[in-house]
């Protein structure tokens, strides 16, 4: 009994559909009806789309780097909301008097805007060496479609010119500011580097070497000066305690003659008055001993014992030897006076010697002692000067960089404005599109087919279902355990086989129209409704009329 109740009876299911074959051709014919009267009535909706192609910029970028070089997509998508803006979509609106019709005349600008922008797309197409993108737009009108697709394709590739231009100009603007402000840096770090090396000229790292060897200059000079000045006050002390002899023998003498006249009336001897010449020449034969011919105090006696003979030859005296026979006292006591003015001329000579000597000695050192202070502060001040040298390099290197990146720049802005660089063009403008995109025929089509049969099977099982009689003899010996042991046929009278005949010339007639429905359905799906309904509306009109 199971395995009746799940086997599966086809004979019964075909007559169950043919019993109630109305439950399907009703719904099916109204489903036709409804579709046709949808493809019809539906508004129709055309597309038309504009292909722009991504041109590279004709000079290699080897050569002229462009300066936009944002992605191509974001680029795109940077324009798209340009062009989907509300102001330029208000220019499409009043342009080509969209929403015109009365029953859109109503509606609010921010509607008509956002309604727009759902019908228009912009997509991209990525391939290898070469990018492409589509600007779609679809409405009811398909000539208004296709002016509107060239439209905003054309304003989408205006928009890039001004986008391309405004970053060309932007970016050489910027660059021109920043060049300028970095020019200013570069010139009072320059005024700063050429104040400080003018303050502390004579302490730069490059004067080092300079002021080590005048240093040592002055060293020696120095050493030179002490050894001379050592010298000078020998000579000094030399001659003060000679003078000072001197002057004590001349007192005694003249207190001798003095005593000796007064005495006896007569005159001093000369061998008193020869002692001067025997010490000048000894004194000159001690100074050999210590210095050459060449040395200044040795020429310098020889020239006062030159003098001296010569002073002896104008008083009359043929030789020195004479004078050392002449015994007068007169004379004797000239030739002692005037090696007395000598040794002091000299004396004198000498102490200005030694002031001389002191004041270069303190003029060396204060020489020394400046040098010392510059070759001790040279690492400071190379420390110092490191420090603006470095800035003035990164400065002098950031405006080189500048100055590089400005002239790129102009010379990208000449290519922009020749239009030599990256540029959209339009390989495939908007046609007149002869097919809608909506409604899709096809699938209408199909759906009315599938909505007819879907319901009408429905029905038909939904009512096996309810339906409680008795179907099957089988199924009558399975619910009530009784056998059967025979059935008797339905008898059909005149009445019941004439409402029979009716029934299946109705069915043929719905069968008919079924297959007219659907012929004309796949007629409006295959040719179009607009072609289609050119053709009736004369027999429409006519009968009208």
């Amino acid at each position: 009994m199971q395995e009746r109740a799940e086997s599966f009876n086809l004979d019964y299911y075909i007559n169950l559909i043919l019993k109630r074959r109305w439950l399907i051709i009703i719904p099916f014919c109204i489903s036709m009806l409804a579709g046709i009267y949808l493809a019809i009535a539906l508004p129709e909706s055309y597309e038309a789309s504009t292909v722009i192609f991504v041109e590279p910029q004709s000079v290699p970028s080897n050569y002229v780097k462009a300066i936009v070089s944002k992605d191509i997509g974001s680029r795109i998508t940077t324009i798209a909301q340009q062009i989907l803006s509300r102001t330029n979509l208000e220019k499409a609106i009043d342009k080509f008097n969209l929403f015109s019709a009365p029953e859109q005349e109503k509606l609010f600008m921010e509607d008509k805007i956002a309604s727009l922008r759902r019908r228009t797309q912009i997509e991209v197409t990525r391939t290898r060496g070469a990018d492409t993108f589509s600007i779609i737009f679809n409405g009811t009108n398909p000539e208004l479609v296709m002016r509107v697709a060239n439209w905003l394709a054309i304003s989408f590739i205006n928009e890039n010119l001004k986008i391309r231009e405004s970053l060309v100009s932007g970016t050489s603007d910027f660059l021109s500011g920043e060049l300028q402000t970095m020019r200013k840096r570069l010139q009072e770090v320059e005024a700063s580097l050429g104040r400080y090396r003018k303050q502390y000229m004579g302490e730069l790292p490059e004067q080092l070497e300079t002021n080590l060897r005048i240093l040592d200059g002055l060293q020696r000079q120095l050493n030179e000066r002490q050894i001379s000045l050592r010298d000078a006050k020998n000579r000094h002390v030399t001659f003060e305690n000679r003078i000072e002899a001197r002057r004590k023998l001349q007192a005694l003498q003249m207190e001798a003659n003095k005593n000796l006249r007064v005495s006896s009336g007569t005159k001093p001897s000369q061998p008193e008055k020869l002692l001067t010449l025997r010490e000048l020449k000894e004194q000159l034969t001690s100074l050999r001993a210590s210095y050459t011919d060449q040395h200044p105090d040795v020429i310098r006696l020889k020239s006062k014992i030159e003098k001296l003979e010569r002073n002896a030859g104008k008083l009359g005296y043929g030789s020195i030897t004479e004078l050392e026979q002449n015994k007068s006292e007169n004379k004797g006591q000239l030739v002692a006076d005037n090696i007395l003015a000598d040794q002091i001329q000299q004396r004198s000579e000498i102490k200005v010697e030694i002031q001389n000597l002191e004041s270069d000695i303190a003029k060396i050192q204060f020489q020394i002692k400046d040098y010392q202070k510059r070759v001790e502060v040279t690492p400071k001040r190379e420390e110092e000067l490191l420090s603006l040298k470095r800035d003035y390099q990164n400065i002098q290197g950031s405006y080189k960089t500048l100055l590089s990146r400005k002239l790129e720049a102009e010379i990208a802005a000449n290519m922009e404005k020749k239009q030599k660089g990256e540029r959209f063009r339009i390989i495939d403008p908007a046609r007149l599109p002869k097919k809608p995109i909506s409604p899709d025929l096809r699938k209408l089509f199909m759906m009315a087919v599938a909505a007819g049969l879907g319901i009408g099977a429905g029905l038909i099982f939904l009512m096996d279902f309810l339906d409680s009689s008795l179907k099957d003899p089988e199924k009558f010996e399975d619910d009530l355990g009784v056998p059967v042991l025979a059935t008797i046929p339905k008898v059909y009278h005149q009445k019941d086989t004439a409402l029979k005949r009716l029934n299946q010339v109705l069915t043929a007639c719905s069968l008919v129209v079924m297959a007219c429905l659907i012929a004309g359905f796949a007629v409006l799906v295959s040719h179009g409704v607009e072609p289609i309904m050119e053709i009736v509306r004369p027999y429409i009109a006519s009968l009208k009329i």
